[in-house]
């Protein structure tokens, strides 16, 4: 069973890049990064990354699957070797989605370095410039790319692959935007939340046979609670445990049909009432207070009947 997830219906973030309709997480089905070269491709041209599988060896970048994740979790994942695939909750993981706060913005000659940071961890991520796009129009003003402008300060998502140059990883992105509704950061954590809880507990629905008995006997036993509050008279009143002792029943029995004001009834009332000792009053008194069904009122030693 695949984990599907829909980054905004048929939003498009830039480059060609669509990852509103085929994302997934378990394998199923596969997400369409149609890549149309410079920046947002990562450096790669259209369809060279198609391409570069068909050699012996080479990595089938037509399988991309895409994972939310942490930081730290992109910091944590493991690789087996230098070639291989990165691997997140024991499954391997290509193209990677996070949100961070962007704290630095570096300019080179071939790339644009952010330094991103999301509470977890912080990482490098590298946007590759596009060096055959023209940098000034005809009448030699230079050339705005229309995207969103990045500032230091503000939260960007990204899109990228995970890479390691000389044992310290960085992002590869694709494409990185502004956070426009700080909404995103809190919805990515869950989802970077529930993608990890799908691998390493496996789907929601296995739960749902399993927990259905115990779900219904818990729904059973609530409504039986709710439906309990009553006596003879129609007072509402809590249905007492089973466990309750006889003294502490006789009690509870002295406070709904003995007459009294809001103050309820002092022990001395309830010993009258009931035939039984002050000792045993007090001992089916403490019963009751610690079972949460009577509460004390002007006094310890005067007691009303907690009634919900």
């Amino acid at each position: 069973m695949a984990y599907n997830s829909n980054y905004g219906g048929n939003q498009s973030y830039g480059g060609g890049q669509n990852y509103g309709q085929q994302n997934a997480y378990g394998g199923a089905q596969y997400t369409s990064y149609g890549a149309q070269g410079g920046a947002d491709g990562g450096g790669f041209l259209g369809g060279s990354q198609g391409g570069s599988q068909g050699g012996g060896g080479g990595k089938a970048y037509g399988k991309d699957t895409l994972r939310p994740c942490t930081i730290l979790q992109v910091l944590s994942a493991s690789q087996p070797h230098p070639d291989a695939d990165f691997s997140l909750d024991d499954v391997e993981i290509t193209q990677i989605t996070f949100v961070g706060q962007i704290r630095n913005i570096s300019q080179q000659t071939t790339n644009m370095t952010y330094k991103l940071d999301d509470g977890t961890g912080s990482i490098e991520v590298k946007q590759w410039i596009d060096s055959d796009a023209p940098k000034y129009d005809e009448h030699g003003d230079p050339v705005r790319s229309g995207k969103p402008e990045l500032k230091v300060g503000e939260w960007a998502r990204c899109w990228g692959r995970l890479k390691a140059f000389n044992n310290r990883r960085h992002v590869g992105a694709h494409v990185i935007r502004p956070v426009q509704d700080k909404n995103e950061i809190n919805y990515h954590l869950l989802e970077a939340t529930f993608a990890h809880l799908y691998f390493t507990r496996g789907p929601p629905e296995q739960f749902a046979t399993a927990g259905g008995a115990e779900n219904a006997a818990y729904g059973q036993q609530a409504q039986q609670q709710q439906n309990g509050y009553s006596n003879g008279g129609g007072e509402a009143q809590r249905s007492l445990p089973p466990q309750l002792s006889s003294l502490a029943r006789r009690i509870v029995q002295c406070l709904k049909t003995t007459p009294q004001n809001n103050e309820g009834l002092h022990m001395q009332q309830i010993a009258a009432a009931t035939g039984m000792g002050v000792a045993e009053v007090m001992k089916g008194g403490d019963e009751l207070l610690q079972q949460s069904l009577i509460f004390t009122t002007v006094d310890d030693n005067t007691w009303a009947l907690l009634e919900m």
